[in-house]
């Protein structure tokens, strides 16, 4: 929760703080640095992929989680106290950018141990139900930030939100993070993790490589079918549920109070859906939602999309929002699971790490700026092709790949080695 808190405020109270490191040019335009420096954020998530997810599969799960989030408190910290533009130039947007590169090596790592931690400790048959909660208090963490941002927005003037009380979420995201480091170092490391180190060092059971690249590399055709697997999915959950904000105040004209309230509601209602998906994933398969899910994000997301452009009403947008939401809760639910099940506890944090980080990078961590991008050039519906033809890739990917309900993690069971025999 925490961790998502400090990834996302940044976006959430960029409206604020965009015109304080670079003054020049209209909203659109400040807003569009920064997108730019959130996505280049996104890039080191591939590096905090493979450092995190090798520290998850060598020294296990705890040591991953306990130090991503100290990363993210050091990271919150110096946006906390990042100096603007009047004060040192764009020196001020140098230690913005530091800031979130440092985010990005930190949330690379995140997702895929707090997903290999989740999927390996929940009860077998019960898997989706239990790591749907990953997602959960990823979005309770973005709801805290909106919550914080629509309080100051009730007890601050605009400028005094634009002149300071910006640093105020990042000040509280720095504390929250020292906390979680504290409660991380009591985890109980997982019965698959500690069953691959036993094996590891069984010196009489000749082991493969745990953690590493060259080990990953036997499932090279896995983590293609991961990048595409993700793609299509966490394009649509930041254009949803990050980007949406934005686009009601910048695109339909909505005030930012109002903005920000339907999101809070959306998402509200978007983090009760996340268990009821992953309990129903199963009863009948992780496979029906993810394609309910693209043959949605495919057929709706221009609809959707444009008529969301067009709202004038708090009601209007909210229920578009909510749709939205819940035709992306056939991914989100239960994604990370799938992705975990798809390789052994050998290189499992590793294997969920990598791919699905260059897959935010390429898509997830882009889909602000490029949205922004289509908006300043005047041709703001190619966006919305643009995330349905994602979709439409990842649609392929969820109708070939076969079942991962019933892949147990018990010591001798293996995920498939080849994508012959990850697809149906």
């Amino acid at each position: 929760m925490i961790e998502w808190y400090d990834w996302f405020v940044y976006s959430t109270f960029s409206v604020y703080f965009a015109s304080a490191f670079f003054p020049e040019g209209d909203a659109t335009s400040q807003l569009l640095h920064t997108a730019g420096i959130f996505a280049v954020g996104f890039f080191m998530r591939p590096v905090g992929g493979w450092l995190l997810g090798r520290l998850g599969d060598r020294k296990g799960r705890k040591a991953a989680l306990t130090v991503t989030v100290l990363m993210m408190s050091l990271s919150a910290l110096l946006i906390a106290v990042a100096p603007t533009h009047s004060q040192v130039g764009y020196w001020g947007a140098v230690v913005l950018l530091l800031a979130r590169l440092l985010q990005g090596l930190s949330v690379g790592g995140e997702y895929a141990a707090s997903a290999t931690y989740l999927a390996e400790a929940a009860p077998a048959g019960r898997r989706g139900f239990f790591a749907s909660f990953q997602m959960v208090s990823m979005k309770i963490g973005q709801l805290i930030g909106l919550s914080l941002q629509i309080l100051l927005q009730q007890n601050m003037s605009e400028q005094t939100l634009t002149s300071w009380g910006w640093r105020i979420p990042f000040v509280v995201g720095a504390l929250g993070s020292a906390v979680v480091f504290w409660l991380r170092r009591n985890l109980v490391e997982t019965d698959a993790f500690e069953e691959a180190a036993q094996e590891a060092a069984d010196t009489t059971r000749p082991g493969k490589e745990r953690g590493t690249l060259r080990g990953l590399w036997e499932y090279r055709r896995t983590v293609a079918l991961v990048v595409g697997f993700s793609m299509g999915g966490t394009l649509c959950d930041y254009t949803y549920s990050t980007y949406m904000t934005k686009y009601l105040h910048n695109t339909a004209g909505l005030s930012t109070t109002d903005a920000s309230l339907v999101s809070f509601v959306a998402i509200l209602v978007f983090i009760c859906l996340q268990p009821l998906a992953g309990g129903l994933s199963d009863r009948i398969g992780r496979k029906p939602l993810l394609i309910g899910f693209g043959l949605g994000a495919m057929i709706f997301t221009v609809p959707l999309m444009t008529a969301l452009g067009h709202v004038s009403t708090f009601g209007s947008a909210l229920l578009l929002m909510i749709a939205g939401l819940l035709i992306i809760t056939g991914y989100t639910s239960m994604s990370a699971l799938v992705k975990a099940e798809l390789f052994p506890a050998r290189v499992r944090a590793l294997g969920v790490a990598l791919p699905y980080a260059l897959a935010n990078a390429l898509f997830g961590g882009t889909a602000e700026y490029v949205a922004l991008w289509f908006k300043d050039a005047g041709m703001e519906s190619g966006f919305y092709w643009y995330v349905t033809a994602c979709a439409a890739v990842s649609l392929v990917v969820y109708l070939t790949m076969r079942e991962t309900k019933d892949v147990s993690f018990t010591r001798g069971d293996r995920a498939p080695r080849r994508a012959a025999e990850v697809t149906a």
